[in-house]
C-alpha cells in the first residue's frame, strides 16, 4: 500500500504540472517574468519569512521536542505542486500560481537544508542537518518542472491537443488528490490524535493561515494573482522533508509522526480556503452574467 500510494503521489504531482502548462502561455509565463517585485516578494515571503513563521510558531505554542523541529523543517520547505493544485480548486490566477510555485520549489532545494541547520542550531535542538541538494534538485526538476515545461511547450505547439489532453490531466489530477488526501488522512489518524494534546496540529494551522495572508497581500495585482501568490504558500515540499528525518535524525517516529500531521493539515487549510475563494468566485461570475445589462 505504501508504494501505491506513493505511486499515486508521483503520478498526481505530474498530472497537476502537466495540467498547469496546458494552460499557461508563452505570454503569461514572459507576464510573470517582467514582474520582478512580485517574484523577489513571493520568494522572500517562501524563502525567508515561512521560515521565520514556522520557528514563531513553535516557540509560541511551545511545542515538544520533536514537533518543533518537525515544524521548523516543514517550514523550510516551501514548493509543494499541492500548491498548485490548491490554486486550481480556488480557481484562481493557476498560470502565475504555477509559475511562482515552481520558482520557489527550485529556490528551495537550495536553500532548504541550511535554512533548516540554522534554525534548529541556534534553537538548539538537535544535529545538523545535511542533505543532498543535487537529489532533491533532480526530484524537483524530474516530477514538477520538466512536466510544466512540457505542458506549455505542447500548448505552443498545438494548441487543441493541449486543450484536449488537459481534460485528461486535469480530471486525473482531481481523482488522485481525493485518494492522496484520504490516504494521507486514512494511514495517519492515529498519528494525528495523538498529536492533539501536543498543540502542533492548532500551531500547523495558524501557521498556515498566516501563510496564506501573507502571501495573499504581498501581491499588488490582481485579485485571482493574490489568491494564487497566498495559495502557493502554507503546503509544505514533503521530500526533503522526511529526506532531513531520515538523514539527521535516523528516522525519529515522533518527528515522522508530527511531519505527516503537519501537511496534512496545512493540505486541509489550503484545499478549504481555495475551495471558499473557488465558490466565491463562482458567486461572483454569476452574478455578471446574471445583471442586466444598461442600454444608453
Amino acid at each position: 500500500m505504501e508504494a501505491l500510494f506513493n505511486l499515486s503521489v508521483a503520478v498526481f504531482i505530474v498530472l497537476t504540472m502537466l495540467s498547469a502548462g496546458f494552460t499557461t502561455t508563452f505570454e503569461q509565463v514572459g507576464s510573470i517574468l517582467r514582474k520582478p517585485v512580485l517574484i523577489i516578494l513571493v520568494l522572500f515571503v517562501g524563502i525567508v519569512l515561512r521560515p521565520l513563521v514556522g520557528w514563531g510558531g513553535a516557540e509560541l505554542f511551545s511545542l515538544a521536542v520533536p514537533a518543533f523541529i518537525a515544524l521548523v523543517i516543514t517550514a523550510c520547505a516551501p514548493g509543494a505542486p499541492f500548491g498548485a493544485k490548491a490554486v486550481m480548486i480556488g480557481k484562481a490566477d493557476v498560470s502565475s500560481g504555477a509559475v511562482l510555485q515552481v520558482m520557489l520549489a527550485v529556490v528551495m532545494s537550495f536553500t532548504f537544508a541550511p535554512t533548516a541547520n540554522l534554525i534548529i542550531g541556534a534553537a538548539d535542538l538537535g544535529s545538523d542537518v545535511a542533505l543532498p541538494v543535487a537529489e532533491i534538485l533532480r526530484t524537483v526538476v524530474v516530477l514538477q518542472v520538466l512536466p510544466f515545461i512540457v505542458g506549455i511547450l505542447m500548448r505552443h505547439w498545438t494548441e487543441d491537443t493541449a486543450l484536449t489532453w488537459n481534460d485528461f490531466a486535469a480530471k486525473g489530477s482531481s481523482l488522485l488528490f481525493v485518494f492522496v488526501l484520504a490516504g494521507a488522512l486514512l494511514g495517519s489518524w492515529e498519528t494525528l490524535v495523538d498529536l492533539i494534546g501536543d498543540r502542533v496540529l492548532l500551531a500547523a494551522g495558524v501557521v498556515s493561515g498566516v501563510m496564506i495572508v501573507l502571501g495573499y497581500f504581498i501581491s499588488q495585482c490582481s485579485k485571482p494573482t493574490r489568491q494564487a501568490t497566498g495559495l502557493i504558500e502554507p503546503i509544505s515540499n514533503s521530500g526533503p522533508c522526511f529526506a532531513a528525518v531520515a538523514i539527521a535524525f535516523n528516522n525519529d517516529p515522533a518527528i515522522l509522526g508530527a511531519i505527516t500531521g503537519i501537511i496534512v493539515i496545512q493540505m486541509v487549510v489550503g484545499v478549504g480556503i481555495a475551495s471558499f475563494w473557488g465558490r466565491d468566485s463562482d458567486e461572483e461570475n454569476l452574478g455578471e452574467v446574471a445583471a442586466p445589462e444598461v442600454s444608453t
